[in-house]
């Protein structure tokens, strides 16, 4: 019985033992297995995918950093040490490194030192050359300052010698037109430009250049030049204003023209200027009839009104050139901005007129001394023939301004509303 209950014991405690080591086993056996991540699904796969993709187009854009880095260390040498073909040949690399249009290697270049040798080769007497350096400078100040101030003071505008626009060809004339942009664009910042000599320079190839690009570039660096005041006084004092007054009449040219005339006929030198000009209102009044180009008529009725204000010699002028037909049609058909100003104009008509037939707005009859024998019936007459008067001047001016826009047609409406209105309806 003993030796019986002592084997059950042993076996019970063997047991026991087995368990408690297939435990720890168990326990222990995942920590030293290898984890197999899971497979990737739809999603995930083209996400590893772009990101190899990018890094191997990572890898390549510093590639060709490099080399472009060697390019242009080796353009630098070349402009700096080399003859002068090298230096041609280094302009012309140059012009294509910037062009790629990365604003940090512009940067780059400007702190290696390539501007001071490029605006030297703007002087030299060899067409090709100086091309080739204004080429390269246009594209390094395309879109920084920096390298715009850097020109200017390295001697941009007095290498252009003053004699050599007329010697230049229509392209040559549209670079350094171009250049001459870029170069204004410092106007509206602190840094200070030579007006004696940027101004004369845009003004001769403005007046021999023959294409509408050219043209409008050297536009374009005036208004930017006579958007500050500082150079406005030299802007009239070279003339700009008659030739502005010239190109305004031309409808590809007449934006940029009123808008730089805008700028200078607030002050009073400007102002002036325009007021002595020969071609003043009546070119104004013209470029308002133009239905095709709002911009235009806007800046138009801009300057006339600055003409007209408090100035009655200049209404004067203006009445006697038409021009309150055309601003009756700008304020029915004109853009709202136009159509504003137009009606601005016509109230300074109509309140110089009241001030000139006395108090009443309507037909005025003679004087009449108290006491002295009157006629009713003339009184009632002479009523009626001015109330006919003014309906038919009011037929005719609405009558012109629905030709103008719809063509010739049936105006047979238009007639029974105006003699169905009064005088009073007039804007002016």
């Amino acid at each position: 019985m003993s030796d019986s209950s002592s084997l059950t014991n042993s076996n019970w405690l063997f047991a026991l033992r087995f368990f408690t080591r297939m435990r720890r086993l168990i326990r222990s056996r995942p920590a030293n297995i290898k984890q197999i991540p899971p497979p990737q699904t739809a999603e995930e796969r083209p996400i590893v995918v772009d990101m190899v993709i990018f890094k191997e187009a990572e890898i390549e854009e510093r590639r060709d950093e490099i080399l472009d880095d060697h390019r242009l260390q080796k353009c630098v040498k070349m402009l700096h040490f080399g003859g002068w073909d090298d230096k041609e040949a280094a302009a012309k690399e140059i012009k294509e490194l910037a062009e790629e249009g990365l604003k940090r290697r512009k940067i780059t270049m400007a702190e290696l030192g390539v501007i001071p040798p490029l605006v030297a080769m703007v002087g030299s007497e060899v067409a090709a050359r100086q091309m080739l350096a204004v080429r390269a400078l246009i594209e390094l100040a395309n879109g920084s300052f920096t390298n715009k101030a850097l020109m200017v003071e390295a001697g941009i505008l007095s290498q252009i010698p003053d004699d050599i626009i007329t010697t230049l060809d229509e392209t040559a004339k549209r670079e350094f037109a171009q250049l001459l942009l870029s170069i204004s664009a410092l106007a509206n910042s602190q840094f200070s430009l030579t007006s004696s000599r940027i101004i004369p320079l845009i003004v001769s190839i403005l007046e021999s250049c023959s294409t509408i690009e050219t043209k409008d570039s050297c536009l374009t660096a005036l208004y930017n030049l006579s958007s500050v005041l500082e150079y406005s006084g030299s802007l009239i004092a070279k003339g700009v204003v008659d030739i502005l007054i010239r190109l305004s009449s031309i409808k590809e040219a007449s934006e940029k023209a009123l808008a730089t005339l805008g700028n200078l006929v607030v002050t009073l030198a400007g102002k002036k200027a325009l007021e002595q000009n020969p071609m003043i209102p009546e070119c104004l009044i013209e470029v308002m009839t133009w239905e095709d180009n709002p911009k235009s008529q806007e800046l138009s009725a801009y300057i006339l009104m600055i003409l007209a204000h408090q100035s009655s010699s200049q209404r004067q002028k203006m009445a006697k050139a038409g021009i309150v037909q055309v601003l009756l049609e700008v304020a029915l058909l004109g853009s709202p901005l136009a159509q504003k100003r137009a009606l601005k104009i016509l109230q300074w008509f109509k309140d110089e007129r009241r001030m000139r037939v006395g108090p009443h707005s309507g037909p005025q009859v003679g004087r009449v001394v108290i006491g002295s024998p009157v006629n009713r019936r003339d009184v009632d007459q002479g009523k009626i023939l001015m109330k006919k008067i003014v309906e038919q001047s009011l037929y005719k001016n609405m009558e012109t301004i629905t030709t103008r826009a719809n063509g010739d047609g049936d105006s047979s409406k238009l007639k029974a509303l105006v003699i169905s209105s009064s005088s009073k309806s007039l804007p002016y």
